[in-house]
């Protein structure tokens, strides 16, 4: 019985952080680091995950499903994704995962997978396996490891943070439907292209009758008004500054003190909800 050993890429910093962490601390391991591409991801996740190629020393396979986000939207009807109905995740996410590892659970090999939920997140859960031999780990939630101590593993490594975290919270795609609207606003001024892109899928979805819009109950073109992105930007930063005056700033832990998460400033859990295999 063959053992294979297998780490998820979502682009984010807990997962890259874990890459890292594993590479460090557990070199005995031959592990396969993998991402799964959407064909609908921001550029600045593309520079991250060649960036960190470089300090793993390996390539990250992407696993590309069969199709893309364009098809799954005409086979659920031009139905936008939402938190209830995310197809997005079930198909171009966990479906490839699936079918890669699938040839190794057949002939009956073990398979650990390796997820970067941290110590100080109780509340999460990892992918639960439907597979006796697949096996899901939580090195960071084993060893204790928390979100200050992935800034470290970052800051130490000279990785850093993914660059989109100046003006987003997230990986994923550029249309991720827990956004905040702040990060919207983001996209729309950092890559207009995709905001375009999105607010087409939108309509196209709702002239199909689609309950659903990207962001709850207002289309994206009402972000777009000069005077309700001068609204947002105002809500934003009151809060940021709320945050910052309260938080005590570790000298020792400087990436800790410039990243602000954008959930957190909005009362919501770190990723707003998000699929672990999207945004960590």
């Amino acid at each position: 019985m063959a053992e294979h050993h297998v780490l998820g890429i979502s682009g984010g910093k807990d997962s890259a952080a874990l890459a890292i962490y594993m590479r460090q601390h557990y070199p005995e391991l031959d592990i396969e680091y993998f991402f799964t591409d959407t064909g609908k991801e921001l550029p600045e996740v593309h520079e991250f995950l060649g960036r960190l190629e470089g300090f793993l020393g390996k390539p990250i396979l992407r696993l590309n499903p069969n199709r893309g986000f364009d098809f799954w939207l005409r086979e659920y009807g031009n139905f936008l994704p939402s938190p209830n109905t995310r197809w997005c995740t079930r198909q171009l996410k966990l479906l490839p995962f699936r079918d890669w590892i699938k040839p190794w659970l057949d002939a009956g090999d073990k398979v650990f997978s390796y997820v970067a939920i941290r110590g100080d997140e109780d509340y999460r859960e990892g992918y639960t396996s439907t597979h006796e031999n697949l096996l899901v780990k939580l090195p960071f939630r084993t060893d204790n490891i928390d979100k200050a101590g992935v800034f470290d593993i970052l800051e130490a490594s000279g990785l850093g943070l993914p660059k989109y975290y100046e003006w987003r919270s997230r990986s994923g795609c550029t249309f991720c439907f827990y956004q905040q609207k702040i990060e919207w606003v983001g996209l729309m001024e950092n890559h207009p292209e995709a905001f375009e892109e999105a607010k087409i899928l939108e309509k196209t979805a709702i002239d199909s009758g689609s309950p659903f819009t990207w962001i709850q109950g207002e289309p994206l073109t009402s972000i777009e008004d000069p005077e309700r992105i001068k609204k947002i930007k105002s809500d934003f930063e009151q809060r940021k500054q709320r945050e910052l005056s309260r938080r005590k700033i570790n000298p020792l832990r400087p990436l800790e003190a410039q990243s602000i998460d954008i959930d957190d400033l909005f009362l919501e859990d770190e990723g707003g909800g998000a699929c672990l295999v999207c945004h960590k």
